[in-house]
């Protein structure tokens, strides 16, 4: 049998991870040209992100655990296509539910890459560099998020042109990516059907979840949770909360692109922060960080907020790196698909509902009410570390 390539496997986890974080990201700078040219309410706006974030938590955890019998490349590579499919559609819809239909389908594509991506590397690493393989594809989301949605900025605002033109490159871009990523994890040797042997029970091997602290697990996935409705909430309205400090609509999208420039640095940062002084301390010192200046960027007129953005993306976007790294400290090594699958749904559960729920509040309320009430949910995962410091002692005593 030929030899495993994990650095070749890395670099095409890393690319996969670029284009789908793209994907989703860019919606970030479509929405407020969505909004003026269907005339959309606010609560149409959370609903368009609830419906995406709905179909990627509904199959995270089922394309999880058939990875474990047909391996995670052929599924990558069909989930990749299917994304790319969906933007086809998308650039051809002319109203608010075919524009739902093919967010739906797009979110379907995206259910695939992190449980299967996460899995390819930490199981192309499953000894030293781990964390740092990890760390490093985590942080190639946020170069992807920047690159799409500085993409559909420049497209939109500079040259003028609809909101089609983006959608439509991009569905090209994924495609292609869909071939490339086969391709390439098929010559680094990882992600193909696993190799039983013959007097293993299958069914041993289809079950179990592999979690070597249920009270840990647990906490990591409220933590994740609030985590993403935080992230979710925050970007989805952020565009409009500029339009409010007297913004244009074309422009309101970059106060998204300065946020996830932010977090694509914070990504490296806090995950070196995090081998210093420790998980659990590092996720307290973001979340609090991230509270403190959501409720800054609000009180601050227009271009002080803008200046204060890239700060707030480092938190903001960087307490993943923490969070997702510590999935294999947790979890066996033979199930980390499902487990990735588990904890990536839990987030988007999250991530569906805060759509929705700050959409409608926002619609009741205000933007600037909406933003005080992200601020505040984020600072329930700073009581949550005590819990998970303890749990990941304990799981590697065991």
């Amino acid at each position: 049998m030929a030899k495993s390539n994990p650095k070749l496997a890395a670099h095409t986890c890393n690319g996969a991870h670029v284009l789908h974080d793209g994907l989703v990201d860019m919606f970030y700078a479509l929405l407020p040209l969505l909004r003026e040219a269907f005339n959309l309410t606010y609560a149409e706006v959370g609903l368009i992100r609830a419906v995406h974030k709905a179909a990627t938590a509904a199959f995270q955890i089922p394309i999880g655990m058939l990875s474990e019998r047909t391996g995670a490349r052929s599924l990558l590579s069909i989930g990749t296509a299917l994304a790319g499919i969906a933007f086809l559609g998308l650039g051809f819809a002319n109203n608010f539910w075919m524009i739902l239909t093919f967010i739906f389908f797009a979110g379907c594509g995206g259910a695939f890459q992190h449980p299967l991506a996460s899995a390819i590397i930490s199981n192309a690493f499953p000894n030293e560099g781990q964390r740092t393989a990890l760390g490093t594809y985590n942080a190639f989301g946020d170069i992807g998020k920047f690159a799409f949605l500085g993409s559909t900025i420049v497209a939109t605002a500079w040259y003028g042109l609809s909101w089609q033109a983006p959608v439509h490159a991009f569905s090209a871009i994924a495609l292609i990516m869909a071939v490339t990523t086969f391709v390439s994890l098929k010559a680094a040797q990882v992600g193909g059907p696993p190799v039983i042997p013959p007097n293993e029970d299958i069914k041993e091997t289809a079950h179990g979840w592999g979690i070597k602290h249920k009270t840990g697990f647990l906490t990591l996935g409220i933590v994740t949770a609030l985590d993403n409705s935080t992230r979710n909430g925050f970007l989805t309205f952020a565009a409009f909360l500029m339009i409010e400090k007297g913004v244009s609509t074309e422009w309101a999208a970059s106060a998204v692109l300065v946020t996830v420039f932010g977090g694509m640095c914070g990504k490296f940062a806090v995950g070196v922060i995090a081998e210093r002084i420790g998980v659990t301390k590092t996720i307290a010192l973001t979340e609090f960080s991230t509270a403190g200046l959501i409720i800054l960027v609000v009180l601050a007129p227009s271009l002080y907020a803008f200046f204060l953005l890239p700060f707030l993306g480092i938190f903001l976007n960087g307490t993943s790196s923490a969070i997702y790294g510590t999935v294999p400290d947790l979890i066996e090594g033979e199930k980390h698909s499902r487990a990735y699958g588990l904890i990536y749904t839990l987030g988007s559960i999250c991530g569906l509902i805060a759509p929705l729920a700050y959409g409608y509040l926002a619609d009741v309320t205000s933007i600037t009410i909406t933003m005080y009430v992200v601020a505040g949910v984020v600072l329930l995962t700073v009581p949550l570390c005590g819990t998970l410091s303890r749990s990941l002692k304990e799981a590697q005593a065991f």
